[in-house]
């Protein structure tokens, strides 16, 4: 709670900068330090802005008895937005071998964040969570851990370093970066409709918009929406397992998905072997490629992404079958392979495959519009859970979520030549 003027002289001061109120921060900061009861603070300075578009400012000194006590306080408030002041350039370790970080390096979160090196704030680029922080040739970016390199100049402790929180847009849109969107009862129409205007300003803007799908795409029968938005352009990169890729092509090949007739939804006759001899013949020619330049693959998820030449990133798992040729078997060389395409894109299309959204959830900075669809509300709210804040879940089956945007992006496109006609 609110004291009076601290009189410690462990005072340590934090500013709070941008649309403070409507991002709800600066309450975050108010219950945060309401929590910790053995800490005082006052608010010192604070202007609201004049009108709603004009930034906020507030400056808070805060007090505790116990140094350790006040220091982990202002690392969560700095983990919350706030900037602490005057607190001194980073400090940095050498990394002790390859693969090693030291003992105490700063853990990175998705959010845009600053480190102040010679007096001077940097910015870290490819902001991504659970990684560190490394300073090379006066440029900042993270490194997972297992990439780090012996001698290799690492950012420990808090001191110098500075994350911002997004901030709320000033009109209601459909990325609020709230949890309470992940509901089956939302207006489907109205939610899909925005989705499909962010998307096309996501491809306006030179980003990719990212598919990262389950094999229930084409157990339900929504492969030939995805395919057909990857045709059009509408999802220019592709991130899946063996089995989204083998069911795909299963289905090109038997008209089955898992054996079972995609026309009628009854089991077709030794069916059950369908996939595996899918992944024999991918096996016998060498790939996908070669199943395209060979005749042998004419049509579907897999024939579209290869002929559009977009990204597409299959990562392994150890239930799978075969796997294809195409498929990185490496989880860690997976990971690499998926992080190349991260600065290019904007959006992320999370499609009923729970393991992988949170794998890609991982590497995506908050800045990246990411939609998660499933029929189960758990795993929804999964991505949110593991830290993907600016996670917009949506209650839907995939052969529903991927017809109804295909109309929206239909009628998106309809209204912005109209617009552009008139």
């Amino acid at each position: 709670m609110s004291s009076a003027s601290p009189s410690s002289s462990a005072v340590r001061r934090i500013e709070l900068r941008g649309h403070i109120l409507d991002s709800g921060i600066f309450n975050r900061i108010l219950g945060i330090l309401t929590d910790h009861d053995r800490a005082a603070y006052v608010i010192e300075e604070f202007d609201s802005g004049r009108t709603k578009t004009d930034p906020s400012y507030a400056r808070l000194a805060i007090d505790a008895d116990d140094p350790a006590y006040l220091d982990e306080l202002i690392d969560r408030l700095r983990e919350s937005g706030a900037e602490v002041i005057d607190e001194g350039d980073v400090v940095t370790e050498p990394a002790p071998a390859d693969g090693v970080l030291p003992d105490q390096f700063y853990a990175t979160t998705n959010y845009v964040t600053e480190i102040r090196l010679n007096k001077t704030w940097l910015t870290v680029a490819n902001p991504e969570m659970d990684c560190a922080i490394v300073i090379e040739n006066g440029d900042a970016f993270t490194v997972p851990p297992s990439d780090v390199q012996a001698g290799a100049v690492v950012v420990v402790g808090h001191a110098g370093v500075k994350v911002s929180l997004p901030q709320r847009a000033r009109r209601k849109a459909v990325f609020e970066f709230m949890a309470s969107a992940v509901s089956s009862e939302k207006p489907r129409r109205a939610l899909l409709d925005e989705l499909a205007r962010e998307l096309l300003a996501v491809l306006r803007s030179g980003k990719r918009v990212l598919c990262v799908g389950g094999p229930a795409i084409v157990h339900t029968g929504a492969g030939p929406y995805l395919a057909d938005l990857i045709r059009d352009g509408y999802v220019t990169a592709l991130f899946a397992g063996n089995a989204l890729a083998v069911h795909d092509m299963e289905s090109q090949f038997f008209g089955t998905s898992l054996g079972v007739n995609l026309d009628d939804a009854f089991p077709a006759e030794e069916g059950h072997v369908h996939h595996l001899r899918t992944v024999n013949r991918l096996r016998a020619v060498g790939g996908i490629r070669n199943a395209i330049d060979t005749g042998m693959l004419r049509a579907g998820i897999m024939y579209e992404a290869y002929q559009k030449q977009i990204p597409v990133v299959l990562c392994g798992s150890i239930r799978d079958d075969g796997p294809i040729p195409d498929v990185i078997a490496d989880v860690v060389e997976c990971q690499r392979a998926m992080r190349k395409y991260v600065p290019e894109i904007g959006m992320a299309l999370m499609i009923c495959t729970l393991l992988h959204s949170v794998a890609v959830g991982n590497l995506l900075p908050a800045t990246c519009k990411t939609v998660s669809v499933d029929i189960n509300p758990a795993s929804v709210t999964k991505l949110t859970d593991r830290g993907s804040h600016q996670t917009l879940g949506i209650v839907m089956d995939a052969s529903s979520f991927l017809r109804e945007l295909s109309l929206a992006l239909e009628g998106a496109e309809a209204d912005a030549a109209g617009v552009a006609a008139g």
